[in-house]
């Protein structure tokens, strides 16, 4: 997984108890990654360049 966003070691921390299969982080970061650009979409489409928690 190259340029990951999720950290695998923070999951299993946050998981405490439970098995983390070994696709899991790879599908959050993903659908992170997706956050991230629709942020910046709409960021851009409110003429800003600074993506605020107002945009998730």
């Amino acid at each position: 997984m190259a340029d990951a966003v999720i950290v695998k070691a923070k999951i299993k921390e946050l998981a405490q108890g439970y098995n983390v299969a070994g696709d899991f982080a790879d599908a959050l970061d993903e659908k992170a990654k997706q956050l991230i650009k629709d942020a910046i979409k709409r960021a851009e489409a409110n003429g800003r360049k600074t993506v605020m928690a107002k945009d998730l």
